[in-house]
């Protein structure tokens, strides 16, 4: 249990700019992450081990790509008791992002807005980060997996994505337990475009067959996950989920186990939101409003994909009983961050206690 019970700092955290906020709590986690102080935040890790896309995880709860763009807090964001930390989006060339301001709290509907735009040092940083990590340099196995999330640059045309999304893949497979391929994110130009049915189809057809070069050169096949966005009709969410048969099949036709799907990233609707103070601003929109666009979307791909099929369901979730609906729904296990802005690291637990009561004995 932490020592600093975050209902104590958030008052501080919410009266600073949003952006300023999560620059100051992710300086400090870096800062902390190697010292006894990170007892101040820390929570214990829930027993509760799945088996998922060829990988062990520790438990069902896992942080989701963005809180932790540049690998900066991997060792500290272990100590919050995830089973598995996402961090990125990493794209090849640094970037600075859309201009300020580009983050917004919407207290009254437990959400934010961002359109950050993939802002990071580049790969470079990223890897070098990743690499210094005591998570990474233990020669024990430590008990929580890492996502690496790549992404394309805004100035690379989205006619040459792809080779962005290959250059990412090369330069993270080593060091990653699996690879999330964004091409979900509202905030750069043209990106949700790619999962449209002919360009998803060449671009994942090219990220599978770099996977298994790569696969063959390290001597382990590392699994790779689709991040799609809520904004899908049932027809955008069927090609999807064929597309994902496809390319997640063996040579007989038989599920490989090492692809999935995280649904959902941010939605462009402010249905849920509408007249409240920031609604209008551009950008995606998480927290609690997309916790029921995001279980739907994950019901709509259980059902296109069928069992077996790795579903990792992030999106508005607040609660334990929030991770758990995620569960129903279809997901295998779950991710959250705008949670974590609101509730703390408690959630973390809470979460994967909730999911460990409900399917102790399933």
């Amino acid at each position: 249990m932490s020592l600093l019970p975050y209902a104590l700092t958030r008052p501080f955290l919410f009266s600073m700019d949003p952006e300023a906020a999560h620059e100051l709590t992710i300086g400090a986690i870096a800062r902390f992450q190697h010292s006894p102080l990170t007892c101040l935040y820390g929570e214990g890790r829930v027993d509760d081990p799945i088996s998922l896309a060829g990988l062990t995880f520790p438990n069902r709860v896992g942080l989701a790509a963005g809180l932790d763009k540049n690998a900066r807090c991997i060792d500290g964001l272990a100590a919050m008791g995830f089973g598995f930390v996402e961090v990125g989006t990493v794209t090849p060339k640094a970037q600075p992002g859309n201009p300020r301001p580009r983050m917004f709290r919407l207290p009254e509907a437990h959400a934010l807005i961002n359109r950050l735009g993939f802002n990071n040092e580049g790969l470079e940083v990223f890897l070098a980060n990743v690499q210094q990590t005591r998570f990474r340099k233990a020669r024990v196995k430590l008990p929580m997996l890492l996502g690496l999330n790549i992404g394309k640059n805004a100035s690379t045309p989205i006619e040459r994505a792809t080779d962005d999304y290959l250059t990412c893949l090369d330069a993270v497979y080593p060091h990653a337990d699996y690879v999330t391929v964004n091409i979900s994110s509202p905030n750069t130009q043209n990106l949700r475009s790619l999962q449209s049915d002919q360009a998803l189809d060449s671009l994942l057809g090219a990220v599978m067959d770099r996977r298994e070069q790569l696969a063959q050169r390290f001597e382990r096949r590392t699994p790779v996950f689709l991040k799609i966005a809520p904004d899908l009709d049932d027809a955008q969410i069927e090609i999807i989920a064929k597309t994902l048969l496809r390319y997640g099949a063996d040579s007989k036709g038989l599920p490989n186990n090492t692809l999935g799907v995280i649904a959902t990233n941010t939605t462009l609707s402010r249905d849920a939101v509408a007249k409240l103070p920031h609604a209008d601003e551009a950008g995606g929109l998480s927290g609690a409003p997309v916790l029921q666009a995001s279980n739907q979307v994950i019901r709509q791909l259980r059902a296109g994909l069928g069992k077996g099929f790795p579903i990792i369901g992030v999106g508005g979730i607040l609660s334990g009983e929030d991770a758990v609906s995620k569960i129903e729904a279809g997901a295998d296990v779950v991710q959250i961050y705008t949670g974590l802005i609101y509730k703390g690291a408690v959630l973390v637990k809470a979460s994967a206690l909730a999911i460990k009561a409900r399917y102790a004995n399933r």
